[in-house]
């Protein structure tokens, strides 16, 4: 059984007739006739009471109810088939935050490697805003990332939360400090991440709540703030899980709705295989935040 013989029956039984159903399909009606005859033999089965109008014997009625079915079942079981045989040789294209290609990006590609030997993975740092187009776009497979406000073409599954946090040079005059008010550091210059970081909506809403607007300058790359307060006078946010230098101290800085959702951002009805490199590296990623969030307590899952 092929599925040329299962497309003839279901042509045969729309058009009524055989020659009508060989015309549709650009076949000679004697094809069509063969791959009935061998479709037949293949079940073991008559299919159609021979003569001038199409007429289904009882099996042949049996097997029409289903032959939408076994139609589809065949194309599922044959992209299955290639998808698995890709999915052994190709590339992955992955995105994450900044955060994510310090330690946990790196270790699950060594792990995923020794599964996949021969799959390449493709790697794009971003923002949430950057990454979610692409992943809207096909361009990405996944990404890890922040929750778009608009959640319509995604599927978001949360992994863990960053925690928003202030820094300061370690002679600053908020260094030691407890439970200060947000209002004090507006007093300072604030050196934070640009309009599309992870956490830059939630700040924005912050600096809302007060009259007087603060001194803000942004770089692009958080893991670049620590060096920017270095010896100086201004206030950093950054994530709780970036890296500091010695002289760089948190401060503890009262705030509303401090923790920012991270996750995995698909393209909504978008299935993975089981056995699939795609499912396979972001259970690795899973594994690696988990085993992540055991040794560093900035990571709250």
């Amino acid at each position: 059984m092929d599925l040329k013989e299962l497309m003839a029956f279901k042509t045969i039984l729309q058009e009524g007739t055989f020659s009508r159903a060989a015309e549709k399909l650009n076949y000679a009606q004697s094809t069509i006739t063969n791959q009935i005859q061998r479709l037949e033999k293949e079940l073991g089965i008559q299919l159609f009471h021979r003569g001038w109008e199409v007429e289904l014997t009882s099996a042949g009625q049996v097997f029409a109810a289903e032959i939408d079915n076994l139609i589809q079942h065949w194309n599922y079981v044959t992209e299955l088939t290639k998808a698995l045989q890709h999915d052994e040789i190709g590339t992955l294209h992955i995105g994450g935050i900044e955060s994510m290609m310090e330690s946990v990006l790196p270790n699950a590609l060594g792990k995923f490697h020794e599964q996949k030997p021969k799959m390449a993975c493709n790697f794009i740092q971003g923002n949430t805003d950057s990454l979610s187009q692409l992943v809207l776009q096909s361009e990405l497979d996944f990404a890890i990332c922040g929750e778009p406000s608009d959640l319509s073409f995604f599927y978001f599954e949360p992994l863990y939360h960053e925690k928003i946090a202030f820094i300061v040079d370690h002679n600053h005059p908020l260094s030691g400090r407890h439970d200060i008010p947000f209002r004090e550091i507006l007093e300072y210059p604030i050196i934070a991440g640009g309009h599309t970081c992870l956490y830059y909506l939630r700040l924005a809403k912050q600096f809302s709540r007060f009259e007087s607007k603060p001194t803000l300058s942004t770089i692009s790359q958080i893991s670049a703030i620590p060096h920017f307060i270095r010896k100086n006078p201004g206030v950093g946010v950054v994530l709780d899980s970036t890296s500091l230098m010695t002289d760089i101290v948190k401060i503890d800085v009262e705030l509303s709705e401090p923790f920012i959702q991270v996750g995995i951002l698909q393209r909504r009805n978008q299935e993975y295989l089981a056995t699939s490199s795609k499912k396979l590296f972001i259970q690795i990623i899973k594994e690696e935040i988990e085993r992540t969030s055991n040794a560093n307590p900035t990571l709250h899952i």
